[in-house]
């Protein structure tokens, strides 16, 4: 997606792809084209100017009342609906768009086509000097949209670090996020890394209510699903261990992060367990979306977006495994 009206961006794909040329589509209130398919079936890199496309007819944004014309045509659902579909049900990257308040709240808006303070599962993260250059914008989004995230850096130090970051990950890992198959996911070897852990090894968090369940569930990866490494902290701290050191490396070091989601977690307001899930949450943002790394377990029938599990969960798929036993379900 790109909002610009230049061809630059598929250009660049081009360059670095050798199968096939990106297509390039456009909107416009004249002639809106929708994706050719829903997004999981296409099968060629598209590049899609959201705000029209070059050409010898003026049919593009070059003005503010452009801009306005054209998202207020966007707010028919009518037209191009493989399009908003994918703006809505993924997560999104803006990445250096200096856009005013007005028209960043707007645009965010049309593209989850419903009310920005609703929970839902998707991130959208605004990539730019944001904190130093609009600050009613970041107050707004941070009381009224808290899906979404801002990095206030350059776009060009963003790319950097984002690209740095995903080289690293897909290099080490190439598991795959759906099948619940750990030692086929992500197989050890019998090697450990620097802190101690063996490579696929499992880190276990908990409430102090579902430790039965978690000790379960500890042997059944064992046992059942050959997982050689699996790290729970009643079993493998010992006395004289720094705690929040000791336990937060592991989470830093650990192949997979499984939070025990249930109904006494969810009540629970305070406890060590939530520290752990934000250490696993701040670690996963560095994670391609397509590398699996915190595997929630649900053990009840807590559903999925219940109050006082993190936000970022959701984007993972859920396992069933009810009381710590038996074989894993898609929760």
């Amino acid at each position: 997606m790109t909002l610009t009206f230049d061809s630059l961006l598929a250009a660049a794909i081009d360059q670095v792809r050798t199968a096939g040329r990106a297509l390039e589509l456009a909107y416009s209130p004249k002639n809106a084209q929708d994706l050719l398919s829903p997004l999981d079936e296409l099968r060629q890199p598209i590049v899609y100017h959201l705000f029209g496309k070059l050409s010898s007819q003026p049919d593009f944004v070059i003005t503010e009342e452009d801009m306005l014309e054209f998202l207020h045509h966007m707010q028919s659902r009518s037209v191009a609906e493989h399009l908003f579909d994918a703006l809505r049900d993924n997560h999104l990257l803006f990445i250096g768009c200096a856009f005013p308040d007005w028209l960043s709240r707007f645009l965010l808006r049309i593209a989850k086509s419903r009310q920005l303070s609703l929970r839902r599962a998707e991130t959208e993260y605004l990539v730019g000097s944001l904190t130093n250059r609009d600050s009613d914008l970041v107050v707004f989004l941070r009381l009224f949209s808290r899906q979404t995230k801002i990095a206030s850096c350059s776009p060009a130090e963003f790319v950097r670090e984002l690209s740095a970051r995903y080289e690293s990950r897909t290099a080490s890992s190439a598991a795959s996020r759906s099948a619940p198959n750990f030692a086929a996911m992500h197989p050890s070897d019998g090697r450990e890394s620097a802190t101690g852990m063996k490579l696929g090894a499992i880190f276990i968090s908990y409430t102090h209510e579902d430790q039965a369940a978690a000790l379960r569930l500890r042997d059944f990866l064992e046992n059942e699903a050959g997982i050689d490494d699996v790290w729970i902290d009643h079993r493998r701290l010992e006395a004289g261990d720094d705690w929040d050191l000791q336990i937060r490396r592991n989470i830093k070091n650990c192949s997979y992060f499984m939070p025990v989601i249930s109904a006494a977690s969810t009540r629970r307001l305070e406890g060590y367990f939530r520290r752990e899930w934000r250490w696993a949450s701040e670690r996963a943002m560095d994670f391609a979306d397509s590398v699996p790394f915190i595997i929630p377990v649900v053990i009840d029938d807590t559903a999925e977006h219940a109050e006082n599990v993190p936000d970022g969960f959701s984007r993972w798929q859920w396992m069933g495994l009810p009381s710590g036993t038996g074989k894993f379900v898609g929760a």
